[in-house]
């Protein structure tokens, strides 16, 4: 019997678009430093589902400590932010402060 010959073809590479093979990557401002503690006291403050269990989690004790500790680094950064990004961290705040405050039934929104 004749013996098979395997083909030598050499494996084709699936070319992947530029967009695919580069990873976003947010940009270097203040806000890459805000968003992360934001985010996150949105979550524990359970107005949103947390990404990793896909369930709402309440915990307005860290909830509390990550809006405190965007406060304080309002206070640090005091005179050294442009405009913008004192009016975007007020922002955050107030949202984040008006939020803790409905959820502890202080105030009726």
């Amino acid at each position: 019997m004749p013996e098979k010959t395997k083909s030598k073809k050499k494996p084709t590479k699936k070319k992947k678009k530029p967009e695919e093979s580069q990873p976003i990557i947010p940009p270097l401002d203040f806000s890459s430093l805000v968003l992360p503690f934001y985010t996150q006291a949105v979550i524990k403050l359970g107005l949103a589902k947390d990404p990793l269990t896909n369930k709402e989690e309440k915990n307005l004790e860290l909830a509390k400590r990550l809006i405190d500790l965007l406060g304080l680094m309002k206070d640090k950064t005091k005179g050294n932010l442009k405009s913008e990004e004192e009016k975007f961290i007020e922002a955050c705040l107030h949202q984040l402060r008006t939020a803790y405050m409905e959820k502890l039934n202080l105030i009726n929104l």
